[in-house]
């Protein structure tokens, strides 16, 4: 398919629709996760409490496999309406947070929203392929990221703001009507949507499992998805150790890390725009392995003492990862049947995403017992052979450029909050 898809994306209505609810949700999602941990130090001065809000956000993506079965047992339509509703209702609740002894409330409710996450992210994984041309998913799910990176750039400063002036229950009421106005956005999806399978796709833990076999069991998505998982954590790693970056590489104050972050969120921006191109033109492992060098490249940069390489280090960093991800989740939208997709997407998911969390911890660990400058040059090695093992394996039959839309097109169809 010639021409640029971003336009022809950006023309259809229900593709429109979806970027919008995502940049909506995305300003009040990323100013509330920002605040919540301030708002968590500034009532008990601890540290470690504040740094569990992440955690709690997080913690649900373990269930990722097990919510990705409700998606499919639920109109996905409906069930993103009522996960946006559920919160714009939840949140006013955090008027109540006042005091050091409630703050319990704000760790109940991040539970809940890390669940309605998670629930968005698996139904919508698996609605996009119905509303959108098979062929231009790459193309969506490249705007998509790019959207979300666009809001990361500014809703912080954004929800700082208002933590600042008016506290952290206007954050969270900003969050609530941005969740409301997403999900009349989402009501507005015309989409013709297939009555849930439940006999092609069995109940029980059997069926949890079914998600895991489509992505484990195709010599496809299982190279794929691996390989998302270990450019994640060596991503994990390499966010870890950035305030060492810039202390102790480059001798600036710790929030330079903020410009260093502005500039890798303007990677990805560029990045999610001609992914979708690029995914047309390019076998999928190719694709992905380019990102995973593009990414190693950035993180052994960091580790020169200058501030241009750091930069041009952190723009390439931001321009690799959404490559790994875009390339992963497009895969899982062509391949998987609508009847399991939700679970196998959000399977993908939690592959993808724990070992990010997990190589955060390990990290800050290592970061007190390894030079940083001898840290990033392995993270080099370790992502640059994670791309040269994608692109020396034998490919999996279908994978590769100029394919049609697949099962999409055959009658059997199909992407979300991380934070690389």
């Amino acid at each position: 398919m010639g021409g640029w898809g971003a336009g022809r994306v950006l023309r259809d209505r229900n593709a429109g629709l979806f970027l919008a609810g995502v940049v909506v949700s995305g300003v009040g999602t990323t100013a509330m996760w920002l605040a919540s941990g301030i708002w968590v130090k500034s009532l008990t001065g601890s540290d470690a409490l504040a740094a569990l809000t992440v955690f709690a956000l997080w913690a649900p993506v373990l269930a990722g496999p097990a919510l990705g079965a409700v998606a499919d047992r639920l109109p996905r339509r409906a069930l993103l309406v009522g996960a946006c509703l559920v919160m714009a209702a939840l949140l006013p609740v955090l008027l109540l947070l006042d005091s050091a002894d409630r703050v319990w409330l704000l760790f109940a409710v991040l539970l809940v929203y890390g669940v309605c996450g998670t629930l968005h992210e698996a139904a919508e994984a698996a609605l996009v392929p119905q509303a959108v041309d098979g062929r231009l998913l790459g193309d969506f799910n490249g705007l998509r990221m790019t959207a979300n990176e666009s809001v990361k750039l500014l809703a912080p400063l954004l929800g700082a703001v208002l933590f600042v002036r008016y506290g952290g229950a206007s954050v969270a009421l900003l969050d609530a009507v941005t969740f409301a106005l997403a999900a009349g956005i989402f009501a507005l999806l015309r989409v013709g949507e297939e009555k849930p399978e439940r006999i092609a796709a069995p109940g029980g833990f059997a069926g949890v499992r079914e998600g895991g076999r489509h992505v484990w069991g195709s010599p496809v998505l299982r190279p794929l998805v691996l390989a998302g998982a270990a450019v994640m954590f060596l991503a994990g790693l390499n966010g870890a150790v950035i305030y060492a970056v810039a202390d102790g590489v480059l001798g600036h104050a710790p929030t330079y890390v903020g410009v260093l972050y502005a500039v890798q969120g303007a990677g990805s921006v560029l990045s999610g725009l001609v992914a979708g191109p690029l995914l047309r033109r390019m076998p999928e492992r190719v694709f992905t392995a380019a990102g995973a060098a593009l990414f190693a490249l950035g993180a052994g940069a960091r580790a020169l003492p200058y501030d241009a390489a750091a930069l041009a280090g952190s723009a390439a960093i931001g321009a690799g990862l959404p490559c790994v991800l875009v390339a992963a989740l497009t895969a899982v939208q062509r391949e998987v049947p609508n009847a399991v997709l939700g679970r196998a997407a959000a399977t993908a998911n939690t592959l993808i995403f724990v070992p990010n969390a997990l190589a955060l911890a390990l990290g800050a660990a290592l970061v007190a017992v390894v030079d940083v400058r001898v840290l990033l040059p392995v993270l080099t090695a370790a992502g640059l052979a994670v791309a040269l093992l994608l692109v020396a394996a034998r490919p999996g039959a279908g994978t590769g450029a100029g394919r049609g839309p697949g099962p999409l097109g055959a009658g059997t169809h199909h992407a979300g909050a991380g934070q690389p």
